[in-house]
């Protein structure tokens, strides 16, 4: 059984819960004095003891996704990424079906109903980099065979786990619900991790002489994407949203790579690049890349593109309410900004939970299904405004919900 499947936590608690039984019925028993009590008792208190907290940490990585596996636990999981030739490939290599899974929708099981979701693996021809994603693609698209749609890419936190994105905080459930109540335009959703060379935390930096994970998130993935599915070509068809580290990601792609993501959303996000055991040297002792990296340098220092951004933080309870305020105050046209900003709540699923449904529909809004391209050099191809979407020009707007 796998770290993250339900079943092994069951199986602990389970299991923790008869060590306990066992501790208060033979209690008595080894209360008498001597060598084999006493070692009863040490062996029986500590055997619970390591049930309940792997019971714990099981259910806690079960509910926030901190490690993907067992190799991921032990810090086994080692492995670079895979260089893909696609040269000899063609789309086949860029993008590769692995399986076709019922999504947790209404009528799941039929794609014409509920939609279907694909585990792929997205090879990186410029980057050298491949990763694990899933995508879920809604009914409409096979309703609709000559439709093109919007692509949204969904990232979770670091080190996080792809399957919590559909399994835990549900984009595929929510995206399907609010499309059949008129609420958002169908999108092909594109879930993954950032940490698409795993233990590493890149935080999507092009890193000196290292992985250039922006260049995989920025041209690589939409470039698979887009050989493989009916999506829109231009930016403005293309939209990231992620929390933590994958919210810091999304922001970032989107200022720095506008010809990419027209609009980006960030779940608690943090605005500039850590660096720590997790990251190691991502800027290459480079005080440009550094700032290059961080958000609100870019906002006071560089041209500021024609992207919208969305951000979200708590008053009580999230650690970036302030750097939120202050990145929100730098924001000025043509980039625009709205803000989701909740009375109370931590850094964790729950709280983004009650962020996901208003960001979806902001960021479907923002996107149109048929934007020309592919993005090269010069000025974002314009596409068709959807009701609801800011336009070049707009003021600024920033919308707090409560």
């Amino acid at each position: 059984m796998g770290l993250t499947s339900k079943k092994i936590v069951l199986l602990v608690v389970v299991l923790a819960l008869l060590l306990f039984g066992a501790t208060v019925w033979l209690w008595p028993r080894l209360a008498r004095r001597g060598v084999g009590p006493v070692l009863g008792r040490v062996a029986i208190l500590a055997a619970t003891q390591l049930a309940m907290i792997a019971a714990l940490g099981l259910a806690a990585n079960y509910s926030f996704g901190f490690y993907a596996s067992w190799a991921d636990l032990f810090g086994r999981e080692t492995t670079p990424g895979v260089v893909v030739d696609d040269a000899t490939g063609g789309a086949a290599r860029q993008l590769r079906v692995d399986a076709r899974l019922v999504v947790n929708v209404p009528g799941g099981s039929v794609a014409r109903v509920g939609g279907e979701l694909q585990r792929v693996t997205l090879g990186g021809g410029v980057s050298g980099i491949s990763a694990t994603a899933y995508v879920y693609l809604p009914p409409e698209y096979f309703r609709e065979p000559r439709r093109t749609f919007p692509a949204a890419v969904v990232l979770t936190g670091y080190p996080g786990v792809a399957r919590a994105l559909y399994q835990r905080m549900r984009y595929p459930a929510i995206a399907a619900e609010q499309v059949r109540r008129g609420q958002e335009q169908p999108m092909v959703l594109v879930m993954l991790r950032p940490t698409v060379v795993p233990p590493r935390d890149t935080e999507c930096v092009n890193v000196p002489r290292g992985p250039q994970t922006e260049t995989f998130f920025a041209r690589d993935l939409r470039t698979a994407v887009l050989a493989h599915y009916r999506v829109g070509a231009g930016a403005r068809s293309w939209g990231i949203i992620g929390d933590s580290t994958g919210g810091y990601c999304a922001l970032k792609l989107a200022l720095q790579d506008p010809r990419s993501y027209s609009a980006a959303v960030g779940l608690s996000a943090d605005y500039a690049a850590p660096e720590d055991p997790t990251t190691g040297d991502l800027f290459g002792g480079s005080a440009a890349v550094r700032r290059a990296n961080d958000l609100d340098w870019r906002l006071r220092h560089l041209r500021r593109p024609p992207v919208s951004l969305l951000v979200t933080s708590s008053r009580h309870g999230e650690h970036n309410y302030r750097s939120t305020l202050r990145f929100i105050g730098l924001v000025k046209g043509p980039t625009r900004v709205s803000s989701i900003i909740l009375p109370t709540g931590g850094h964790n699923f729950t709280t983004w939970a009650r962020e996901i449904p208003a960001s979806l529909r902001w960021l479907a809004a923002h996107l149109v299904p048929d934007a020309p391209g592919p993005a090269k050099a010069g000025p974002t191809a314009p596409g068709r405004v959807v009701p609801g979407q800011a336009v070049p020009g707009q003021a600024t707007r920033i919308s707090r919900v409560r």
